[in-house]
């Protein structure tokens, strides 16, 4: 018989062990999570990391702190023609190169901390089978009409080019490298044949000509009416993100709705794909060959990858009724989410769960510019445990920096900043004050507060206002998070934590309390305790290692996220050990890696002759002249202090970090009450230290 939980509701539930299948439950909210499928054939960046799975990740997590019933989908989209050029650039099949790619892909969802319940791919029997299915149904519909169109031959390739296959110059506003089937400058879709000089991108030297090619296309202005129906019915239930196709006052932004949907083409002639179903019986047998277009069969990846997961996969997909859809994505797909897909599903006339909640990003550059692969500029795939920073600080910055309204610029500096000023100063400093306080004079013991268990009473004579201020807030927080506001969910735990240590500082908790008032110094340390316990459910959204750190602590199962601050941990219970949930990183290191990740712009500029500027200061990419001038002026003072008038290497800095690192190690162990394995400890610890230093000096002099 499974677990069961009771929830803040008093509704007794099944709690799911690992591997159990999650299945929704009638009459109860579900909820069904996709992110954006990536590409499979490149690595994902940062900014197509926050832009799509992990913040689906940080509201699935939170879902599962409200225990509802949730399923989190994703994986890899490996058909159509991005796939079949990245293929052709590295000399082997599409099938090898998605089998390289969704391998990388999964070891950096994976080193994230990313929370999917099944991470599967598109090129999969089941995907073709529900593929051929909706195709079929949309031409018993009456969905379906064949146009023979011209479109871009390569006489070099002796063959049709797909969308991807072909770049030219944009008819609307002129970009020189838009490609067949999309303007990433002015993001208008685009059909390859209204391309201005197009170009072969399998080899540039080949002659590229309009010729005739018949294909199938959907009948969108037919489901318009529908869709526009729709729009407006989800967008109001669903509370859309602002950069969706609908504006504020519930009217329709979308230029190609306003402008009348068109027939849009479900078939392409390749080889990597869906193949196009094509009964015996039917007398028109012109679409044998080709295959499904990459853009009518990745959106299907949703339901194909859950029915890969479970062969229920109908009972989150075709239960409108108790089952809320919430997807992820860059502002680059709205279209495809909110008007191609949802127009497709209605044309197929079964009963789809459909787009509940649309949370979209726009774009996270680069240090001042752009990520780019080709440069190798911007943090790439699992590289990013390559700077030692914790995983937790990388979500933790990246959900802060979260672009949801506007571009945002991903920045080393501001990333120090983030873990020292706030995760280390804010956050970490109340948790590790206040248990570090319950070890030491209470020897890990939660006193005696004399509060009753449950909610505290909002007229306590000491603290009533304390317990208002933190009940808004959580308030605050679940209303925020419920519609996957995330960057403000992130900075309400924060403000939470603040308001902890100014409970601590207000309260003026030390020895001198405890001697003179030992009930209020009780009282003091227990609610400040559960007000860890809150913050551990709070954060475990953004931060799941974080949490899990607190709950060690704390020596204290999981818990959901409630509605008020309780006396949950009572008197008597025993803590865990007390430990620094963040490191100080010296701010010297974003010199490190801005050099390590500034690509190859920075390993060129590195390899120039130096020539000075006026005022001497190198620029470094994302820093103004202050900063600069600033940092050089730092650069120069730690430099001298050194003995010598060269600025340190990256290789000394990053030495410099390490014996920093374990010197606090050190110095936390021979703080530790005495013993003969502590004394070990101590010793191993100082051994490591001092190989370090030998091992900086020896890099100081080169």
């Amino acid at each position: 018989m499974a677990q069961k939980i009771r929830q803040a509701d008093g509704i007794l539930r099944d709690v799911l062990k690992p591997g159990d299948v999650v299945l929704p439950v009638d009459g109860e909210r579900n909820i069904l999570i996709t992110s954006a499928l990536p590409y499979c054939n490149n690595v994902p960046h940062l900014g197509n990391i926050i832009g799509s799975t992990l913040s689906a990740d940080v509201f699935a997590r939170y879902v599962s702190t409200r225990n509802r019933r949730t399923l989190y989908v994703c994986g890899t989209d490996e058909y159509g023609t991005a796939t079949e050029t990245q293929a052709l650039k590295e000399g082997i099949t599409p099938k090898e190169l998605c089998d390289k790619y969704n391998a990388l892909h999964v070891e950096t969802y994976n080193w994230f901390q990313l929370s999917f319940d099944y991470f599967g791919r598109t090129s999969t029997p089941l995907h073709t089978e529900i593929c051929q299915e909706i195709y079929l149904n949309l031409k018993k519909n009456s969905l379906l009409e064949k146009q023979t169109k011209e479109q871009t031959y390569c006489l070099g390739c002796e063959k049709f080019l797909a969308d991807r296959f072909v770049e030219g110059t944009c008819p609307h506003c002129g970009a020189d490298d838009a490609r067949g089937d999309q303007c990433d400058t002015c993001a208008k879709t685009l059909d390859a044949i209204d391309l201005i000089n197009p170009r072969c991108l399998i080899n540039r030297a080949h002659k590229v000509v309009p010729r005739e090619s018949a294909h199938m296309y959907v009948k969108l202005d037919t489901v318009q009416p529908r869709t526009e129906e729709w729009v407006k019915r989800s967008w109001k239930k669903g509370n859309w993100s602002p950069n969706a196709v609908i504006n504020a006052d519930g009217e329709i932004v979308d230029s190609r709705l306003k402008q009348g949907l068109r027939p849009s083409p479900v078939t392409r002639d390749l080889t990597w794909g869906v193949p196009v179903p094509v009964q015996e019986q039917d007398e028109d047998q012109s679409m044998k060959g080709k295959v499904l277009y990459v853009w009518f069969d990745a959106p299907i990846g949703y339901p194909s990858i859950t029915a890969n997961y479970t062969a229920e996969w109908k009972r989150w997909w075709f239960n409108q009724e108790n089952v809320q859809l919430f997807q992820f994505m860059g502002k680059d797909n709205v279209y495809f989410h909110t008007i191609f897909w949802p127009s497709i599903q209605l044309g197929d006339s079964r009963p789809w769960t459909m787009l509940h909640h649309l949370s979209t990003t726009e774009y996270l550059n680069y240090e001042g510019g752009k990520f780019s692969k080709s440069k190798n500029r911007g943090v790439f795939g699992p590289a990013a445990r390559e700077t030692g920073i914790p995983v937790a600080v990388w979500r933790y910055y990246l959900i802060s920096t979260r672009p949801e309204t506007a571009d945002a610029m991903f920045s080393w500096a501001d990333c120090i900043t983030a873990n020292n000023n706030v995760l280390l100063n804010n956050f970490g400093n109340f948790v590790n004050r206040t248990l570090k306080f319950v070890s030491a004079v209470y020897e890990g013991i939660i006193p005696d507060s004399e509060d009753a268990p449950g909610p505290y009473p909002l007229d306590d004579s000491h603290d009533a206002e304390f317990f208002k201020e933190v009940n808004t807030l959580l308030q605050e927080y679940v209303n925020a998070m419920e519609y996957a506001k995330l960057r403000l969910g992130l900075q309400i735990v924060m403000a939470i934590s603040a308001r902890g240590n100014l409970y601590l500082q207000s309260s003026g908790l030390n020895k001198a309390l405890l001697a003179s008032d030992p009930k209020r110094c009780a009282q003091v340390v227990s609610r400040a305790v559960n007000l860890i316990y809150v913050l551990s459910a709070l954060v475990h959204a953004f931060m799941p290692e974080t949490s899990d750190g607190i709950l060690a602590q704390l020596n204290a199962p999981a818990r959901a996220v409630p509605a008020q601050l309780a006396n949950d941990v009572l008197a008597g219970h025993a803590i865990g050990a007390p430990a620094h949930l963040f490191k100080t990183i010296d701010p010297k290191m974003a010199d490190v890696w801005r050099a390590k990740f500034g690509g190859s712009e920075n390993a060129t500029a590195a390899a120039a002759p130096e020539q000075p500027s006026a005022d001497a200061t190198h620029v470094a990419p994302g820093m103004s002249k202050k900063k600069a001038a600033a940092a050089k002026k730092a650069a120069d003072k730690a430099a001298a202090a050194a003995g010598s008038d060269a600025p340190k290497s990256p290789e000394v800095l990053a030495w410099e970090q390490k014996v920093a690192e374990q010197g606090q190690v050190v110095r936390e162990l021979k703080s530790k009450p005495k013993s003969l394995e502590g004394d070990k400890e101590v010793a191993e610890a100082v051994e490591i230290l001092k190989k370090l230093k030998l091992e900086l000096a020896e890099y100081q002099k080169v």
